[in-house]
């Protein structure tokens, strides 16, 4: 990551209200939200910065959203940063889902209900794949990236070799590759 945001850096109330928004526009799938705050509208960060930070964070336990908020919030305003920015995320979704909860045990028998909910985890998965495509928009021209990501693909979903087993196979193989290519 360059060590140069993008926009001057945001206050704590900043990044608070920032990671807010994305919380209550995004309820249910926040990263192409995120994305949008962080790298089009703010600019704290490039979309450079912003892949490698959401790269790092799907290596840290725990959901790769709420990483994605402590890690841009340490970076701008150190821990009291990754505290705004992290709670600002998930305080509104918190509410929603105690109140949605309370309603859905009152309604679950409603044939409709079902059809809605079923609907919106298929607007979800497709704002999922948006974003993926989005970030693989800069991945053009690199070939072995694409080839590594369906090969993954292919193994894991279409194959259903175990995650364990295809990560000790291709991490290595993508690994090697990358290095040879750098060469």
């Amino acid at each position: 990551m360059s060590a140069d945001p993008v926009a001057p850096p945001p206050s704590l109330r900043g990044l608070f209200s920032g990671f807010l928004i994305v919380g209550v526009q995004g309820f249910g799938g926040v990263l192409p939200f995120a994305r949008r705050m962080l790298v089009e509208q703010r600019h704290w960060l490039s979309e450079r910065e912003f892949i490698e930070v959401l790269s790092l964070s799907q290596f840290l336990p725990g959901p790769n959203i709420v990483n994605v908020s402590i890690i841009v919030g340490n970076r701008f305003r150190g821990p009291w940063g990754s505290v705004a920015a992290a709670l600002g995320l998930m305080l509104m979704p918190f509410l929603i889902v105690l109140a949605l909860a309370a309603l859905y045990a009152q309604f679950a028998a409603i044939e409709t209900v079902r059809t809605a909910t079923t609907g919106v985890s298929a607007a979800a998965t497709g704002l999922i794949l948006a974003t993926g495509i989005r970030m693989a928009q800069p991945l053009k021209g690199i070939v072995w990236q694409i080839a590594m990501a369906a090969l993954v693909f292919v193994a894991i979903g279409l194959l259903r070799i175990p995650l364990l087993w295809a990560l000790a196979v291709l991490a290595p193989l993508s690994i090697a590759v990358a290095w040879w290519m750098r060469r």
